[in-house]
């Protein structure tokens, strides 16, 4: 597989980030994940942190080098985070679980799976428009979807900040997946959480990408979500990957040196979710912002070196 990925979290105007984000990808796989810890919960970056790090160890026990059912590990992989952050609230009698939003998105054989809990968003572009967005499990969404107020009073409506499906709820999560959809080159998956996308219109998500690279893009839409939504702005954090499709070692163009997944051996995967080592944190610990910092830095570090060498350089 070929594909550039650019990934960036702002903490805004907030006293925390509790947003998340990662990628993960095995020769043939790709797992992309944006989290957004719920602010009305307590130790909502806990949760994010949490259900990514959940995700991240059944992809690599599970990518083999693909996985065998993408919606199953959704399923699976979700529930078993649910279960996780019940555990973290009984073991620190706390009054109820920390909670999450999550958004994630599996690429395998040119195919793209996705799957969602909450508002954090996927969208996917393809030459200059929007062909896929999820729906938001909201209760603005239920009003659009009766007809009540028209979509775009959607981002400055009073209960925009409702979600009635999220994990770490007294009840277990809904976990909405995609039908499969086969990617073309130049198509583009956003993942991001509402702090980016309530200060945008589709049309600058459009024309942001229409303009510029994955790599350009994304800073560019969070400059303007930020500076749209006042004094006071939101966590916001995005994903974006630009699908290359696949190779052979002869292939990979020049330029912005996208990821080749031919450069990582077989049976390995590559991962920008930091995993906590056993003994390393106690238990009601969360990683701190410059450990998840520093571990994603040399981790894209890494792959410009793969890159490089991919290319002779």
């Amino acid at each position: 597989m070929r594909f550039s990925v650019y990934q960036e979290s702002r903490k805004g105007g907030r006293l925390v980030n509790q947003d998340r984000m990662g990628y993960l990808y095995t020769r043939r796989s790709l797992l992309l994940m944006v989290a957004d810890g719920m602010g009305g919960h307590a130790r909502g970056e806990v949760a994010a942190e949490l259900t990514l790090q959940k995700m991240a160890a059944i992809y690599q026990r599970d990518a083999r080098p693909v996985l065998a059912d993408p919606a199953a590990f959704f399923e699976r992989s979700i529930q078993a985070a649910h279960r996780d952050l019940h555990r973290y609230r009984a073991e620190n009698r706390l009054p109820e679980a920390p909670r999450t939003t999550l958004v994630a998105c599996v690429v395998q054989d040119g195919i793209a799976t996705w799957a969602h809990v909450g508002d954090s968003r996927l969208y996917l572009l393809r030459g200059g428009a929007i062909v896929h967005r999820t729906a938001d499990h909201s209760r603005v969404q239920q009003l659009i979807d009766a007809g009540e107020i028209p979509p775009h009073h959607a981002n400055d409506h009073p209960e925009r900040n409702r979600i009635f499906n999220c994990i770490g709820a007294f009840v277990a999560p809904k976990v909405e997946v995609s039908a499969k959809v086969a990617l073309h080159p130049g198509d583009t998956l956003l993942l991001c959480t509402d702090g980016l996308w309530s200060g945008l219109t589709d049309a600058d998500i459009v024309e942001a990408f229409r303009r510029a690279t994955v790599m350009r893009a994304v800073p560019a839409l969070m400059d303007k979500a930020m500076a749209e939504t006042g004094l006071d702005p939101d966590n916001c954090t995005a994903i974006a990957m630009g699908w290359a499709g696949g190779e052979s070692i002869d292939m990979v163009p020049p330029g912005e040196s996208p990821v080749s997944t031919l450069v990582i051996p077989e049976g390995s995967v590559t991962s920008t979710v930091q995993m906590p080592q056993p003994g390393e944190l106690p238990a009601d610990e969360a990683l701190t912002e410059s450990q998840i910092e520093d571990a994603i830095a040399e981790i894209q570090r890494a792959i410009q070196r793969s890159s490089k060498l991919l290319q002779g350089k």
